[in-house]
């Protein structure tokens, strides 16, 4: 596959990591509204006065999110237009992308005229995850890994369903994240391992928020740990690596109050785990059923 079309799949992919990303610090500094209630334009105006730090935020994470449009619609034009000329042709994936990225300016619209509802920003998240993961199974699949250019194949020691059941287990524990703290329930548990001290909640709807993630949580590391011990592959390891500093992140921001640094960290290190068990998981599918 030429290689400029393999640089535009990944630098697709990096630039949807940094809009997730910068979505978490938007909802971290509660800037959400930072361009009131309009959209696309903020404050009536496309460049507005960044006198105030929340528009500037706002603003910001709407300019990378023109970026990652441009770059998803290059993508899928240029797939478009090198099956035209080239069979076998690259992947149709590049049309599934910029079908996310349609419902996902469509929720971020929708999010805005809404003032934030929770229920649309864990969807806007949601949808920002799965385009994601199609980008970068889409550079993936234009990145030749044997010296001969064939794709790669399946590594002997890692099954499809592992990694499959690894990568649905993250998914879920990231929205589940993101619901926790849209609803406000970050601070609702104290202390860490455990909630308020307790194994069994008893308390408020937020603590069971809390609680029901860190449970999600717990399982996930729990099946991470035993696929990493299972298969001992370097990609299993490098994926409980990371499961291993969101946690510990996870930890040091509820004991420490919940501090912003530290909740922007905890967001790059998600995204970060989800990206790379993605990019395992593809991996892990046998080379005939990949083709």
């Amino acid at each position: 596959m030429p290689r400029p079309l393999r640089r535009l799949a990944w630098t697709a992919a990096f630039a949807t990591y940094l809009l997730i990303v910068l979505g978490g610090v938007v909802r971290i500094t509660g800037s959400g509204l930072g361009c009131g209630d309009e959209w696309p334009i903020c404050h009536g105006r496309l460049i507005p006065s960044f006198a105030d730090i929340g528009t500037a935020i706002e603003w910001s994470h709407r300019l990378v999110a023109a970026i990652v449009s441009t770059l998803v619609l290059l993508l899928a034009g240029s797939v478009w237009w090198v099956r035209r000329r080239t069979s076998p042709g690259p992947s149709r994936l590049a049309y599934a992308a910029f079908g996310l990225l349609m419902v996902q300016v469509l929720l971020g619209a929708v999010t805005v005229k809404l003032q934030l509802p929770p229920w649309t920003i864990v969807l806007h998240l949601g949808t920002a995850m799965l385009l994601f993961a199609v980008l970068i199974a889409i550079a993936k699949q234009l990145t030749p890994v044997a010296r001969n250019g064939l794709p790669p194949v399946a590594s002997p020691g890692f099954a499809g369903s592992p990694a499959a059941g690894a990568v649905v287990l993250v998914f879920i524990t990231v929205l589940a994240g993101a619901l926790t703290a849209n609803l406000g329930a970050a601070s609702a548990c104290v202390g860490f391992p455990l909630c308020n001290g307790q194994w069994i909640v008893t308390g408020n709807y937020l603590q069971y928020v809390q609680w029901t993630h860190r449970l999600f949580a717990y399982t996930t590391y729990a099946y991470l740990l035993a696929w990493a011990l299972a298969t001992r592959r370097r990609a299993a390891l490098l994926v409980l690596g990371l499961a291993t500093l969101q946690i510990v992140i996870a930890a040091v921001m509820v004991t420490h109050g919940l501090p912003r640094l530290v909740q922007a960290a905890h967001v790059a290190a998600g995204a970060a785990l989800w990206g790379t068990v993605v990019y395992v998981a593809l991996g892990s599918v046998p080379a005939g059923v990949r083709s």
